[in-house]
């Protein structure tokens, strides 16, 4: 049996272009390629590494994003959860199941904050 916990950083119930933008977490456990549940998890104060660390305490293995910082991008691979990487907004289910079939494009990533406060992600590297 394999199990997939998949989190989306999800606006106004769509993805969110900007992962520190998020309103919630809508999380998809999935067993065989089929989705057996969903739930909503509010945001932690957004700080840095707070999304990360979340996500990692609730068990995710994956997470599909349009846009996210370098740090945090290290923080996921440092846990094992695997970063889908530049997702258009679209309904959240409907990037999972893109995800969970082999058709999700990826456009790289979309973030382009600078600067040293909360929304800014330090020294990353975007992929345009």
């Amino acid at each position: 049996m394999n199990k997939k916990r998949i989190a989306v950083p999800t606006l106004n119930g769509m993805l969110s272009a900007h992962f520190g933008g998020s309103e919630y977490f809508t999380i998809y456990d999935v067993v065989d390629n089929k989705i057996i549940d969903t739930a909503i998890l509010p945001v932690p104060e957004h700080t840095t590494g707070s999304y990360p660390n979340f996500l990692a305490a609730q068990k995710i293995t994956e997470i599909i994003v349009g846009g996210v910082g370098g740090k945090a991008i290290t923080i996921f691979n440092n846990f094992g959860i695997n970063v889908f990487l530049g997702a258009n907004v679209k309904e959240t289910k409907l990037l999972v199941e893109e995800l969970l079939e082999g058709k999700l494009q990826l456009t790289g990533n979309s973030c382009n904050h600078e600067g040293d406060g909360p929304e800014s992600h330090g020294d990353h590297n975007h992929q345009h």
